[in-house]
């Protein structure tokens, strides 16, 4: 199998994706977009990952790779790929299905509970799964469901944390499982300038000392990458 991954900034990579793909003997490229880098042909991949970031999905101007990306991502999912959306990617998967991407209410940074919805308890990707689990956040905007989508998940702070589409080929992440420690670290080291007081931010500090957190979603994310190869 061959696992493709775009990635929007140098400190914001797949983190421990990559570390299961890699376990599996899976071929890995990337395309880093703020390099410029070119973007593969459809027979290079088997699966997309898409990563995460601190751009909006309308900031073409700023980002003009942006509107590529998205012309590639709705190819995959044309052609049928698995697509998997993180954080950003999650919201550039509901633009492209046509899904609206706004600012959500609040802020969320830090370690908050992500419940399943109805739907997400009878969902493939999340079989085994509790009905409430920790997971990381860091996103100021939300997505609203993309048609012919379900909405899978939800937290106290935003509605929308996952969705799927195609049968669950296509699935949306607004929170994270792939994080390790190292790239939480590089995340507050980079971004620390949204680490403000609100209702649901947390001090640097607070997320980077959760050690039996960051073991909890790595086996999560190895749960959720197994039941979407099964798909």
């Amino acid at each position: 199998m061959k696992l493709h991954y775009l990635q929007h900034v140098s400190f914001e990579g797949p983190a421990n994706i990559g570390n299961w793909a890699g376990s599996k003997g899976w071929d890995i490229s990337a395309t880093h977009l703020y390099r410029g880098e070119k973007l593969p042909a459809a027979d290079e991949f088997d699966w997309l990952v898409v990563m995460g970031g601190p751009m909006n999905i309308y900031e073409e101007r700023d980002y003009p790779w942006l509107a590529a990306e998205k012309r590639f991502i709705a190819q995959a999912v044309e052609d049928n790929k698995i697509v998997l959306g993180i954080c950003l990617g999650a919201q550039l998967i509901a633009d492209v299905l046509g899904g609206r991407v706004v600012q959500n209410k609040h802020k969320e940074i830090g370690w908050f509970p992500v419940t399943l919805r109805p739907e997400g308890t009878q969902a493939q990707v999340f079989k085994n799964f509790p009905g409430q689990f920790p997971a990381l956040h860091w996103h100021g905007d939300t997505f609203s469901l993309p048609p012919g989508a379900s909405m899978l998940a939800q937290s106290e702070a935003c509605p929308a944390q996952a969705f799927s589409a195609k049968g669950g080929r296509v699935l949306g992440l607004q929170f994270h499982l792939e994080s390790s420690l190292e790239s939480v670290g590089s995340l507050v080291k980079n971004c620390s300038h949204e680490l403000i007081d609100g209702q649901y931010i947390q001090k640097g500090e607070e997320i980077l000392k959760n050690a039996g957190n960051f073991s909890s979603i790595q086996s999560l994310l190895h749960l959720l990458l197994e039941n979407l190869k099964s798909i």
